[in-house]
Formats: C-alpha cells, structure tokens, sequence
C-alpha cells in the first residue's frame, strides 16, 4: 500500500475543501424551499418533499458509504457530482408533485454518495501521512467552508427567485460540473477492504463488521442519535424560515441576506470548537440543546429581528456539537468501515429529518 507523503495529504485536503465550496454555491440547491413556496406550494407540501429526500436518503445511507468503502471513495465523490447534475437538470423540467418527490430523491442520492464518503478519505489520507490527528482542524475548517459558501449561495435567493426556477437550476448544472472535475482530481486512499478480490466478500464483510461494532458500542449509538435529533431541529427551522420570513414581512432584498447572518451562526459554531473545549461530551450537548430550542421559539416570535437571530444561534449550536460528534466517530470506528459507520450518522439524522419534517410543515403553517 503507497503512502501519503505529508504534502500529498495536505494536497488532498485543500481539493476537498474546494469541492466542498463550490458544491456548496448551487444558488437553486440553497433556496430551495423559497423556489418551490414560490411555485405555489404549501409549506405542509414541502415539508412533505423534505420527508420523502430523507425516506430516500434513510434507504441509500448506508449501501453508499458501503459502496465507498468496496469500490474506492473518490469514484464515489465523482459519482456524488455526476448525480447532483442530474438532480438539477429533473428539478428543471419538474412541474408536478410527483416529478419533484423523484427529483428529491436523485437528489438524496447524491448527498448519500458524498456523506461519510468525504469524511473517511479526508481522516483516512491523514492517516496515511501520519497525520490524523489534524483531522479536527479538517473537520471543523470543511464546515466552516460549507456553511460560508452555502450561506453565500443563500444569499443570492432574491436573485435566484428573480432569475426564477429553471435559470437557477441551470446554474447548479453549471457548478456541478465543475465540481465534477474537482472530484477527478483526487487521489484514491486503498484499505485492505478495497483491496480484496471478491466484491460479495467486500461487501459482507463491511456489513457483518459494521454491525458487530455498533451493537457492541453504546456510547456510538447515543452520540449518533442526539446529534441527528440536534441537526434535524436546526436544520428544520432554517428550513422553514426560508417560507416564513416572506410570510413576517421581509423583503425579497433582504431575503438572501437574513439567509446568510443564520448561516454564518454554523460558520461561527464549527471554528469555536477549535478554541472552547469541554472536557465532557455531554456539556457541548447541553449547550446544543439550549441553542436550538431557542431557535424554535423565535422562529413562532413573529418578529424577524428574533427569528434571524434565533436561526443564527440555533445553526450556532447544531454545529458546535456536529464537529466534536464528528472527530469522536472518526476516532473511534475502524478505517475499513469508515464511510459505512459515517453514513449510519447520517442515517439516523435522516430518520429523524422524516418524523420532524411534516411536523414542522404543519406547525409552521399556523
């Protein structure tokens, strides 16, 4: 097995935080909600298309990361570009209920291609160099250039509104192409998994063992479930707000920019990790905890200035607890089945995304 010198890991990492930004600048893939409230559907209707993304998302989580783990996680970042193209080009020519639920779910599949995918090559191409332990930082400065960039994307939701649907989804096409070719530049990280002959065997191995390591590890399927039940909230209300805040009387103007302050709240969250460090698990979950239940009564204050502030605080919180969950799995969970423990993460996050999304439609519709 070849060796990552220090200098091509690092080399790595500076690739994925540039897919990671210009994945993120999809103007149509980050208003959404404000796109499709636009179009004329209900929030009870989007909240029922947020439900079916995470149905579809909870069904290919984990064979994805499985599949990154068998058959190599830079053919699987490819993949997760090439689908998200796909996904742009449906929502453009989706005029019905039912072709936008397909389109969602083309859409789950490519963030399922990318979850726990992004986040094994990037700790395992450390490892290889020697250098794992700067996967915090990694971990911590790839969501802070996320939700930058996203919240950047989101800012242009007036200009995405005024361009309207199909123009916005053209530009995402145009930006997951290049994300594609960034995605080809990356250099394949081989375990002793990808290594065998046989794909059942990968395969059976990578599920028996995955299996085996999660019932015996409680304290795994604790931080997994309250750091899906913490996102899911969090999300949830950023979500909504997109509906609501046209709803409370802003302006298209300063739509994209109410957008943004909430998301610089995740920027701001992910990097103070790096500085304030509990001893305890359990004290960051406290702190979460608060954040997001005062961004859920905010987002009921009627008033905008509260209900911004509120989406800031509770991004704040989601992702102050998301870095540290994520350091903690990546230390914890063999490199072998890396991608695949990473995405049971994100599937749990998912089931959770489909009890809370209709709820939150329907509460946010009164």
């Amino acid at each position: 097995m070849n060796k990552f010198s220090i200098k091509t890991a690092k080399r790595q990492i500076g690739k994925l935080y540039l897919l990671d930004s210009v994945g993120s600048l999809m103007i149509a893939g980050a208003s959404w909600v404000a796109l499709l409230a636009a179009r004329g559907f209900t929030t009870a209707e989007i909240g029922l298309f947020e439900s079916i993304f995470h149905v579809a998302s909870m069904i290919f989580e984990v064979p994805s990361g499985a599949v990154a783990d068998v058959f190599g996680r830079k053919k699987t970042m490819i993949a997760s570009s090439v689908v998200s193209v796909l996904a742009a080009l449906m929502m453009i020519f989706s005029n019905s209920f039912l072709f936008i639920a397909v389109a969602m779910v083309v859409s789950a599949l490519s963030y399922n291609l990318a979850s726990g995918t992004r986040e094994a090559l990037a700790y395992d191409s450390l490892k290889e160099a020697g250098i794992e332990g700067e996967y915090d930082k990694f971990a911590s400065n790839d969501l802070v250039i996320y939700q930058v960039t996203s919240s950047l994307a989101k800012i242009l939701a007036g200009a995405a509104l005024a361009l309207g649907y199909r123009k916005a989804y053209a530009v995402d096409v145009i930006v997951g192409l290049i994300a594609i070719g960034i995605a080809a530049s990356l250099r394949e990280v081989r375990t002793e998994l990808s290594e065998e002959k046989s794909v059942k065997k990968r395969f059976a191995e990578v599920a028996r063992e995955s299996f085996l390591f999660l019932k015996n590890n409680s304290r795994v399927r604790l931080i997994i479930i309250f750091n899906a039940a913490i996102g899911a909230v969090s999300i949830l209300v950023l979500f909504f707000l997109q509906a609501r805040l046209p709803e409370m009387g802003i302006s298209n103007v300063f739509l994209g920019p109410a957008l943004f302050a909430m998301g610089l709240g995740a920027a701001v969250g992910a990097k103070t990790v790096e500085y304030i460090k509990p001893s305890r698990y359990r004290y960051i979950g406290v702190i979460s905890l608060l954040c997001v239940c005062f961004a859920f009564a905010m987002a009921f204050s009627g008033n905008i200035i509260l209900a911004v502030i509120g989406g800031f605080v509770g991004a704040f919180g989601d992702n102050y607890i998301e870095v540290r969950t994520d350091v903690m799995l990546n230390n914890m969970i063999p490199s072998e089945q890396r991608a695949t423990l990473m995405s049971v993460n994100s599937f749990m996050f998912s089931v959770v995304m489909i009890i809370l999304s209709p709820i939150f439609g329907a509460l946010f519709m009164l």
